[in-house]
């Protein structure tokens, strides 16, 4: 007898439909076939002790199971379920009249328990996509995949639930999750506050301008000053998620298994901070079976590289093409798979290699050339791609030690919002383009309209502070964004003058005395 059983394979952030089919006739042997993987192959034993638990025993004829498409490869274990109820069914042990009418996942403990999975997000939608009733699946990833409507969701703990589910014997109710209520209720749920940071005035502007633009942004100071403090805040700042953002973070996060057990779904952007020490596949994603990278992670969010100087190069420069693209493309011999990649990149480092040149009270030991060289680890290309440039200073003892309440985040994030807003109407009829630093070249000349005043304004500065050409349409991006956070509806020489002085790096007097 054959029986039919329905899973699925994520590939990339999308799920594609795995038949599970399995054929118990004549003989004595057990055999997997559909190009599965190890941890695929091994779920005999496990799917053999589970069923031997409530007392079901493994068929000793001749067992064919059959993972179609038989070109895509097969991996992991959570097979497990749909190979276990796919075998009592052929094997006439139970009945199950709805068995073809579900997405099976789930991977079975040797006492029939059930473990999490990975990407019950994406799943559920392919589901729903295909038409099937419903989706049995483990009951920790049950609120997660319960997030997409009009299919029945229903959590087992164990495979005798399964079992009791689909014989009918057992009533268990749909998981129901109101996913805007969700959303909605956990949009202001933030961890870190401006208010909690004293002094810093002229940093919070810059990160007030980089979210209004989602401009990339780097931070230069000495150890201490509070470049990691003002970072863990920038998110809280950031214009609210969609509910279509919301839901593309989320199914990046579900597919790496990194939402958790509690979580449904991402309200707030992520935040990823990655240790120096990460490898280049671990950064943008890859490895045999390719995984999201900690860029993809970001994913409407910030990514924050702390002490950047220190990043291996080819780390750093692997990021330069998802910078500009906005995501990531991983090419296999036989396949390529893409993970968005729209981040806010935000970098610190420290001036130097002792941390303190240019510091108000100590003195910067470095020798000759170190500071140069210090700074020459950090490529030009990459470089280019950052917005703004931002020398944090120490904090004084009286800043400290003030009482006056420093501006919330909640208050500048409506100025945020504000300055959106006009971004949004601008690039209405623009596609791909949202806000201003994703403006290309030719859109730069077309929007960022200098007067005369203006023009002399910025062809002195970069005379003067030897700007790189490279700067010009970073300077006209920002100035654009402080437009916009002013209600303005021009680019006014004060608008020029605050972007030019965010350009630190690109100055040729930077380090010279060293």
């Amino acid at each position: 007898m054959v029986a039919k059983t329905f899973g699925c394979t994520v590939y990339g952030v999308d799920a594609h439909h795995i038949t599970v089919e399995v054929d118990v006739g004549q003989g004595t042997s057990f055999r997997m076939v559909g190009l599965p993987d190890n941890a695929v192959k091994e779920s005999q034993q496990r799917v053999e002790s589970a069923l031997k638990f409530y007392n079901y025993v493994m068929p000793r004829q001749r067992t064919v199971v059959n993972l179609a498409p038989a070109n895509i490869r097969k991996e992991g274990s959570a097979y497990d379920l749909p190979i276990a109820l796919g075998i009592l069914q052929a094997s006439g042990q139970c009945h199950f009249p709805e068995l073809e009418q579900y997405t099976i996942m789930g991977e079975l403990s040797l006492d029939g328990q059930l473990r999490p999975i990975k990407g019950s997000l994406p799943i559920a939608i392919a589901t729903r996509k295909k038409g099937f009733k419903g989706f049995i699946l483990p009951e920790e990833n049950a609120a997660e995949a319960a997030i997409v409507n009009q299919i029945d969701v229903i959590g087992v703990k164990s495979l005798a639930e399964a079992i009791g589910f689909l014989t009918r014997e057992l009533q268990i109710h749909p998981k129901v999750t109101d996913t805007r209520e969700l959303f909605f209720s956990s949009l202001e749920d933030f961890p870190y506050d401006f208010a909690d940071v004293q002094g810093q005035e002229n940093i919070k502007r810059a990160m007030e301008i980089a979210a209004a633009g989602g401009h990339n942004l780097i931070m230069i100071g000495p150890p201490g000053a509070g470049k990691t403090m003002l970072a863990k805040r920038l998110p809280g700042i950031l214009p609210p998620m969609t509910l279509h953002e919301a839901l593309e973070s989320t199914k990046i996060h579900s597919v790496a298994g990194k939402l958790g057990k509690t979580a449904a779904l991402l309200a707030q952007r992520p935040y990823r901070a990655p240790h120096h020490t990460i490898s280049d596949v671990a950064l943008v994603g890859g490895g045999g079976n390719p995984q999201p990278g900690e860029i993809s992670l970001a994913h409407n969010g910030v990514l924050f590289l702390d002490e950047l100087p220190e990043f291996k190069r080819t780390v750093l420069e692997v990021m330069r093409q998802p910078l500009e693209e906005r995501k990531v493309t991983i090419s296999r011999a036989k396949s390529t798979v893409d993970y968005p990649a729209s981040f806010m990149l935000v970098a610190s480092m420290n001036p130097c290699p002792c941390g303190y040149y240019n510091h108000p009270e100590k003195a910067c030991i470095c020798g000759p050339g170190v500071v140069q060289k210090y700074l020459n680890k950090i490529s030009g290309p990459l470089l280019d791609r950052i917005d703004l440039h931002i020398e944090v200073t120490p904090v004084n003892f009286e800043e400290i030690t003030s009482t006056r309440k420093a501006e919330s985040s909640t208050s500048i994030r409506e100025r945020v919002i504000q300055g959106r807003a006009r971004q949004t109407a601008r690039f209405r009829e623009t596609p791909h383009i949202y806000h201003n630093a994703m403006m290309p070249s030719q859109l730069v000349k077309e929007v960022c309209v200098l007067n005369d005043a203006c023009k002399l304004l910025l062809k002195t500065a970069m005379e003067r502070l030897g700007l790189s050409a490279r700067a010009y349409d970073r300077i006209l991006r920002v100035s654009r964004t402080i437009a916009d956070l002013a209600g303005s509806e021009k680019i006014l020489p004060e608008h020029l003058a605050e972007a030019i002085q965010y350009r630190s790096l690109d100055r040729s007097s930077w380090a010279e005395a060293y």
